[in-house]
């Protein structure tokens, strides 16, 4: 009995060994991929220096320590202290100026609106009241590009543009809340500040603006249903309003020639998932996504879960390093978007390490380029 087990055994190896070898040499097979195919940019041809550098955005995140702004710029007092005291304070004005300076041949930017305005013109701000992450509300000044002294100022920073040669390639916004809120009077307030700012945006020749879908800071859980699989309406409820936003904003957007993105920021947008069912719901030319490289709330989204946004993003990403995660591969994820088919922007927002804003937004300006 064991004999024959061992033939039968001994047989069924061999008829696989012939059976691979067939399949090789069929005109039906073909090599399969390995599991990581990220082992180069997938580019027709060589990018020329130039061109790897026109798809490179400065992004005034990493640096809003230096920055003299009215807004909420999440920067520690004492290490914006040493980074002014280093590289001197400016403003968004200055900023088209200090691209051009610290990242050779970069003419793109991607500006965040908590840095926007003239910080001693009380006619450029609003008062707001948001939810902070200890769970108390602060007031804070935040830019009304609708307001004339906003407006002014806009006009001034295209100007900049001008003067200086550099464009703003996409605003990443956290002013537009509430998006998915279950109030439908703070939800349609959140969508009609977003216009606003999508004006602004327009005026500044932006091409995209990130927009936060809203809601809790953490996305509900499943809870127990007495079909015994469990159910999720709540954040289904949040989907659908957010959903719902988003169309209004990608329609509007649409007429300007701004498109809203989605980036794994907090809240619904943490699960990638939730970011593509909003996309294909929304289904708007004008609705894309917006990846960054480490927003994630654990380490297996670093590159699967970017993989799974790729073919959703068009126009920008955040090319970023940070230490939450153990060394961070900016190159492997620059691969993963270009192998995708992305022909969009990397913006360099440095989030923390072992750098200060400054050096870290130069050194992925050097892993980018490494990478393309």
């Amino acid at each position: 009995m064991g004999l024959e087990n061992n033939e039968v055994s001994s047989n069924r190896r061999g008829f696989i060994k012939r059976a691979g070898v067939g399949l090789i040499a069929s005109p039906l097979y073909s090599e399969q991929p390995s599991s990581d195919p990220i082992s180069h940019a997938g580019a027709q041809r060589p990018l020329t220096e130039k061109e790897k550098v026109a798809r490179i955005a400065s992004n005034s995140w990493p640096i809003r320590y230096i920055f003299n702004a009215r807004g909420v710029i999440f920067a520690p007092k004492p290490e914006a202290e040493r980074m002014k005291k280093k590289y001197g304070e400016i403003a968004m004005l200055d900023f088209p100026d200090f691209t051009k300076k610290t990242f050779p041949g970069v003419r793109d930017m991607d500006l965040f609106s908590g840095l926007f305005g003239d910080a001693a013109d009380d006619n450029q701000f609003v008062k707001v009241t948001v939810l902070g992450n200890d769970g108390a509300n602060h007031v804070i000044d935040e830019f009304d590009p609708s307001s004339a002294g906003g407006k002014h100022w806009l006009e001034k920073m295209a100007n900049r543009q001008v003067n200086t040669g550099t464009r703003c390639h996409h605003i990443s916004n956290n002013a537009p809340r509430d998006l998915c809120d279950l109030d439908t009077e703070k939800r349609k307030h959140g969508v009609e500040v977003a216009k606003k700012w999508l004006d602004g945006a327009a005026m500044l020749g932006a091409k995209s603006m990130r927009v936060n879908s809203g809601g809790p800071r953490i996305a509900p859980a499943s809870v127990a249903d007495p079909s015994s699989y469990p159910k999720n309406p709540e954040l289904a409820q949040y989907l659908t309003n957010c959903i719902e936003s988003f169309k209004e904003m990608a329609d509007y957007g649409g007429n300007l020639g701004v498109k809203v993105t989605l980036e794994n920021h907090w809240g619904l947008t943490a699960n990638p998932m939730n970011i593509r069912i909003i996309i294909e719901e929304v289904n708007h030319p004008f609705c894309e996504a917006s990846p960054d490289f480490c927003n994630w709330e654990h380490e297996y989204l670093l590159f699967h879960g970017l993989n799974d946004l790729a073919p959703y993003a068009h126009t920008n990403v955040h090319a970023k390093y940070w230490s939450r995660w153990k060394d961070p591969d900016v190159q492997r994820n620059v691969r993963i978007m270009v192998n995708s088919g992305y022909t969009g922007l990397f913006a360099l927002e440095y989030e923390e390490g072992p750098w200060d804003g400054v050096e870290g937004a130069q050194y992925l300006y050097q892993q980018v380029l490494a990478a393309l």
